[in-house]
């Protein structure tokens, strides 16, 4: 009797596939490589505006712009002072390990310390699809209410920092900051967490001061093993 295999099965596999070449080719540029996920307007290309010209002062920055249309976020990535490329999904939720191959080779990889790549705004579709990156990163903001952790768990389970953007609107809106960490706990304990506001500056030197640290060990590790 033939088997059937389901059809979401074998896209997931495929797309697992790439996602492996896509990090072998960043390992053998000495790129570390972040996917940078969030629902729409928390402020992902913000967050971006803020870290590049920091990252920039000693590493070479380059990002991934992902967006159902327009070339908008890349422009604002490069404006920041990173070598950006866009990819339009023409209305795919996310991105996938296939676009991101694509966007690879349009990067001069060996010029790069490290690679932020942007996906669509969507807290579900992104959680499915690996793309080969060292680190997964959820941007998370105060005006999206204290319950997306309980809405949305498994999106929180498979990220590795969370940013909580937008903590300037905490005095105007129904936002409990203890329930929320509380959620989070409960289903990524080792998640590194940091509170910050994009529009003030407020609290961004410690999540790019993590990045650094990551881009170093990475390139220890690097050195270690040639």
């Amino acid at each position: 009797m033939t088997r059937k295999i389901p059809v979401v099965e074998e896209i997931t596999k495929a797309n697992d596939e790439i996602a492996a070449i896509n990090r072998t080719r960043l390992d053998e540029a000495g790129v570390v490589a972040l996917n940078l996920m969030a629902s729409p307007g928390a402020g992902k290309t913000s967050l971006i505006e803020r870290t590049v010209p920091r990252l920039a002062e000693n590493l070479r920055v380059g990002v991934v712009g992902g967006d159902i249309a327009t070339t908008l976020d890349a422009e604002r990535a490069a404006d920041a002072g990173a070598i950006a490329v866009q990819i339009t999904t023409g209305g795919a939720c996310h991105l996938d390990a296939p676009m991101v191959r694509n966007a690879l080779a349009q990067l001069p990889l060996e010029e790069l310390d490290v690679l932020v790549v942007e996906n669509v705004g969507n807290l579900i579709c992104p959680a499915s699809f690996a793309l080969g990156t060292h680190a997964n990163v959820l941007v998370a903001s105060v005006p999206e209410g204290d319950d997306k952790p309980f809405k949305h768990p498994r999106i929180y389970r498979g990220v590795d920092v969370l940013v909580i953007n937008k903590i300037d609107l905490l005095p105007y809106v129904d936002f409990d900051m203890r329930r929320f960490h509380e959620g989070v706990r409960a289903l990524n304990e080792e998640l590194a967490t940091f509170e910050l506001s994009c529009r003030t500056g407020d609290g961004v030197e410690p999540w790019v001061e993590w990045v650094r640290q990551r881009v170093g060990a990475c390139a220890t590790a690097a050195r270690g093993a040639s």
